[in-house]
């Protein structure tokens, strides 16, 4: 709010030096958010433009990425900021990025376009949302930032269910499909495990159940002769056996995504990963209006009361996940439970006690005489 382009609340973070007279040249050092493209692919020349262009107006220096995925240009002045906004967007067709107390410049893995692990197109959805929200990325208007991070798969190379307030990270929801031919070739070791990424080491010869079947967190693998047998009633979906075999094992085909909401890194109350919302949501290509229902009605509640610099998460635990996930009109499952009940008290609805709260109190002495 210190410094910006005109129509614009964030995007440019204002930086001045409090000693300009012993230091002219950096007197003023604002930093430019530049929106950048789903999955971060550039052209040559896409870069060598806009490498002329902060030549042109600033100090050269970029940070490619910052964590919520804009391309930082770092170090200019403020009567140079109107001129390289007009020149990146009317001449490159790019926009700034968000900063401040607003949608965030949205963020994705690579997907589809390189990623036989995506369950949904990421940079699809990325896109997408980006354009939907354009007010919200550059007009301030939130208790504070919110982000959103878009995932193919478990791996999650965005660090979404880390760094995102709203993340949408791919899962399925039959069964993992199996080459039990492919699993045979790992247990004899003609196929290297982890895609050969440990081939280097002196790690010794391939063990299956040392480094599948005991690693599962569910423990719902085991072997029955020479096949390899999964119980995925119990699977959690986080890809280990996947990333360790991926000639034997694939991701099902009934695709979508896992909804998370509310981590941070540290601001008020240290970092928090993320409770999940929705187990598994379709991700219908171009048309996400179930997923712009469930933001919207997140911004809806943390609006009204979310305090000033306090994140969708940090909110959520002040006034207890129960509530949120009644706002949410989502019935909790043992999964949304963080930890065993600490305290001996249990709170119910007036609806959901027979005869509500209202007791004649003498009847209920003649009842309880003893």
């Amino acid at each position: 709010g210190i410094v910006g382009v005109f129509g614009y609340g964030g995007g440019i973070v204002g930086r001045y030096s409090d000693v300009p007279d012993r230091f002219p040249g950096v007197e003023h050092f604002h930093t430019v958010r530049v929106n950048q493209p789903a999955g971060l692919y550039y052209s040559t020349e896409n870069l060598r433009a806009l490498m002329d262009l902060w030549d042109k107006y600033g100090s050269g220096m970029t940070n490619m990425h910052g964590s919520t995925g804009d391309m930082i240009l770092l170090g200019t002045r403020t009567e140079n900021l109107e001129p390289l906004f007009w020149d990146l967007t009317h001449d490159l067709g790019q926009d700034l990025g968000g900063s401040g107390s607003n949608l965030r410049t949205p963020s994705c893995c690579l997907g589809e376009s390189r990623c036989e692990w995506a369950c949904y197109d990421t940079q699809d959805i990325c896109y997408a949302l980006t354009m939907h929200y354009q007010d919200e990325i550059h007009r301030p208007a939130f208790p504070y930032k919110f982000k959103f991070k878009f995932s193919g798969c478990a791996n999650d190379c965005v660090a979404a269910i880390a760094r995102s307030d709203f993340a949408v990270i791919g899962t399925w929801k039959d069964d993992i499909q199996i080459d039990q031919a492919a699993v045979k070739e790992y247990v004899a070791g003609n196929y290297p495990s982890n895609g050969g990424s440990h081939k280097d080491g002196d790690w010794g010869p391939f063990s299956l159940k040392k480094e599948v079947i005991d690693l599962c967190p569910t423990q719902c693998m085991w072997m029955e002769g020479d096949e390899l047998k999964i119980d995925n009633s119990e699977c959690n979906r986080c890809m280990h056996c996947i990333n360790v075999m991926p000639r034997a094992l694939r991701p099902g085909k009934e695709k979508g995504a896992t909804i998370c909401i509310g981590a941070k890194a540290p601001i008020l109350d240290g970092a928090q990963l993320q409770p999940w919302l929705f187990p598994l949501l379709e991700v219908p290509k171009k048309r996400y209006e179930n997923i712009i229902d469930v933001i919207e009605r997140i911004w809806d509640w943390w609006m009204e009361v979310g305090k000033n610099r306090e994140r969708v998460g940090e909110t959520m635990q002040r006034v207890g996940l129960p509530t949120f996930l009644s706002v949410m009109e989502v019935e909790p499952i043992p999964q949304h439970v963080k930890e065993p009940r600490s305290n001996p008290y249990v709170f119910w609805k007036e609806e959901e006690v027979p005869g509500g709260f209202e007791r004649d109190i003498v009847e209920f002495r003649k009842r309880h005489a003893a």
